[in-house]
Parts: C-alpha cells; sequence; structure tokens
C-alpha cells in the first residue's frame, strides 16, 4: 500500500525528529513520522540521560507547545564554574551578568520525549507509525518512496532523516561521512548530595576527561564523565560507593558525600561529520548531520535549530510548492552549515586541547581560561552563542 499524502516523512522518533514532525506539522505540511521505538511511559524514576536545553531550544519547544511543565524534574542552570586541569585555572559563567533567566535547563531524556510525543498526539496532524522502521527505500526524481518492515510503503516529496548516528537514509543516499573515534566513552549516573549545588553546573577539564556535575530539582546532580575507554571500563566496573567516592574525590568533594540514585550506562564518543546535508529528497537533522563530544552540552540543542530552520524554510518557500525542491534543501544547508562548523571545530578542538599532556600545553591551555574570565565581552559573545536563538542576541 502507497500512501500519497505526505508532504514530508520523518524518520526518527527522537527528540529531534519529533520537534521535526511537529513543527513541520504546524505549517500547513502532511507529516508522517516513523518511529521505531513508540510511546515512552511516565516513570517515577531517574533518567540517567539528560541535557542541558539552553533558552534559544526552551524558546522553539514552547512555539511548539511542547515545554515541560513538571518543575519536580527539571532545574535551571544559573551559574557556570569549569576549572582547568591546573590549580587556580578557572572560568564562571553567571545568569544575571549576562542579563537572562537562565544559561540553561537541565530536563531529563524521558521528560521531554513524552512531552513531545503528547503534544504530537494533541495537536493529531501527524500520521504516527510506531515501532516502525526503513527496510528500504527509492529516491525519485519527484518523490521518495519508503517501504517498512510491516510492508507498507510511504510516498513523500521530502525525507527529513533523524535516525541517528548511524544514520541508515544517509548511507542509502551516498553522503560521505569523516568519523573521528575520541577513544572515550561518557559515563553518566545521577546522585544525591549533602551539599546544595545552588543552581550551579560544575566542569572539569583533566588530563584523563572531562568530568560535569549538572543539577538536578532539590539536592540531586546528574554526572557526566568523558573518560578514556580504559577509563571508562573501571568506573562502569565499580560498586555504587565506590564511583561515588571517585566521583567525589574527582570533583574535590565541591557537593559533599554523593549517593547513587541512578545506576551508571555509558556510550562512546566520537565526532562525526557529513560532507553534505541535503541530498535529492533528503534533509539530514540532529546526529544524522553531525555528532559532538559532549563537553559544551549542545548536540541536542544544535539538533534543535536544525529542525527549527528546515521548517522556517519550507514556510517561506513562497510559491514553491515542491517542499522536496532543491532549492529549498540548498537553502536549509545554508542557514545550518555555519552553525555546526563552528560548534563542530570547537567542541573538537577543546576535546583535543585537553586531552594533550605536556607542560607548555597545559600552562598555555589553563591561561586560555584565565584570560577570558576576566574579558568581559568574550564572556557575553560565548554565552549568547551558546543560548542557542537570535531572540536573545540582543
Amino acid at each position: 500500500m502507497i500512501r500519497t499524502d505526505f508532504d514530508v516523512v520523518v524518520a526518527g522518533g527522537g527528540l529531534v525528529g519529533l520537534s521535526a514532525a511537529k513543527a513541520l506539522s504546524e505549517d500547513g505540511l502532511t507529516v508522517g513520522l516513523i518511529d521505531r521505538d513508540g510511546a515512552v511511559q511516565p516513570s517515577s524514576q531517574w533518567d540517567a540521560r539528560v541535557y542541558a536545553i539552553s533558552p534559544g531550544s526552551e524558546h522553539y519547544l514552547r512555539s511548539l507547545r511542547a515545554w515541560p511543565e513538571d518543575l519536580q524534574r527539571m532545574a535551571a542552570v544559573e551559574r557556570m564554574c569549569i576549572f582547568g586541569d591546573r590549580p587556580g585555572s578557572r572560568l564562571e559563567f553567571d545568569a544575571y551578568q549576562s542579563r537572562v533567566m537562565c544559561l540553561a535547563t537541565i530536563v531529563e531524556n524521558r521528560l521531554l520525549v513524552r512531552t513531545l510525543q503528547q503534544a504530537l498526539r494533541d495537536a493529531g496532524k501527524v500520521e504516527w507509525f510506531a515501532s516502525e522502521q526503513c527496510e528500504a527505500v527509492e529516491w525519485g526524481e519527484n518523490a521518495a518512496v519508503l517501504r517498512l518492515q510491516s510492508g507498507i510503503a510511504l510516498r513523500a516529496r521530502l525525507v527529513v532523516a533523524a535516525d541517528g548516528a548511524d544514520s541508515w537514509l544517509r548511507g542509502q543516499a551516498g553522503i560521505d561521512v569523516s568519523e573521528i573515534d575520541y577513544r572515550q566513552s561518557a559515563v553518566v549516573a545521577n546522585y544525591s548530595c549533602d551539599v546544595a549545588h545552588r543552581a550551579t553546573a560544575f566542569q572539569w577539564f583533566r588530563e584523563d576527561g572531562v568530568l560535569a556535575l549538572l543539577p538536578l530539582p532539590g539536592n540531586r546532580v546528574s554526572m557526566v564523565w568523558s573518560a578514556s575507554d580504559d577509563l571508562a571500563q573501571r568506573l562502569m566496573g565499580l560498586g555504587s560507593d565506590e564511583l561515588a567516592y571517585e566521583v567525589g574525590t574527582a570533583s574535590n568533594n565541591v557537593l559533599g558525600t554523593l549517593e547513587v540514585i541512578t545506576s551508571p550506562v555509558s556510550f562512546p564518543l566520537r565526532c562525526i561529520r557529513v560532507s553534505r546535508l541535503i541530498g535529492p529528497r533528503l534533509a539530514l537533522v540532529g546526529d544524522a548531520a553531525h555528532n559532538l563530544h559532549p563537553l559544551a552540552g549542545q548536540g541536542v540543542n544544535l539538533g534543535f535549530q536544525d529542525a527549527r530552520d528546515l521548517s522556517r524554510v519550507l514556510l517561506a518557500r513562497g510559491p514553491e510548492r515542491d517542499v522536496g525542491a532543491l532549492s529549498l534543501l540548498r537553502r536549509y544547508e545554508r542557514a545550518r552549515r555555519e552553525d555546526i562548523l563552528v560548534m563542530t571545530a570547537a567542541t573538537h578542538g577543546l576535546q583535543r586541547l585537553f586531552n594533550q599532556s605536556g607542560t607548555p600545553l597545559a600552562w598555555m591551555r589553563n591561561l586560555g581560561l584565565n584570560l577570558t574570565d576576566r574579558l568581559l565581552p568574550l564572556k557575553s559573545l560565548l554565552v549568547r552563542r551558546a543560548l542557542g536563538s537570535p531572540i536573545y542576541h540582543d
């Protein structure tokens, strides 16, 4: 069975795919969503995976009526303290000094996904193919046809690939990818602490990786330790109390005694660059378009900007009725290329800079942190770029 009514089919039911489907359906387009996993159920357990959502991304999600309002599961970041790997090396950012309400909001992945899914159901504009995935695609001159495992075939003028860092659709379109294996893994877990975090996110650039403690509601924090594979394997092998002690020691016990809330999980870290963001009848968004080191916490925000800008380009298409027209896709690629290049270069450069041992290099990178902390215009520029929306760039 071929369904011919779709302007756009979004492949991927993660955060970026869900937001893209919602945004595009708001523009009056007929949209289908292919979601391998299906609906996420509520849970009282804390999700080990959290995101630092920028004010720009929050503004975007609010515009889609898809911003969580569960204040018991979210925490604002009002201050950031970043430490180098030498004593006295420090950089601070403050929301008050930057004249914004907060620098970011820490939100669980599960809560964000569930809220976006509910927004899609409430709007009733997207045809949702849950527990499905593509097994074949045909790129035609006027449309693409996606064949699902169930035998259903979907025809669309534009396919949006939001199917992750190992994007199947990207491969089917023959888009070249360069990949850098950092030989690191991110170890994530949540803890309670006996010293108040005061809405502060802490980050340590260490010789063995990057450790971050992000505020959660109450006296709780989310830990993200981007460590070498050997260290990550050792951390994952520790008992709960041993790991809590290790994290406390590595963080100079700034939050006192830590007690585990969620068991640790880990995932490998790599940098993925694509040669093109588009193909015939195809646009890449999210991790399918870029994959960054998490040290800046900007990966999902960059993906939300992809979805937002694609929606804006298609909304402003004028008399062009074909939403998969190459001229529109090129406009989308131009809109996204600079942001992606800048953020990829910044995160990759920082990872390389702090992953190199040696006294001269250590002296320079730690001096750079201290100088940046003293240059208020530079700090303001960095903060405003990280906020993630033109409305904050006044």
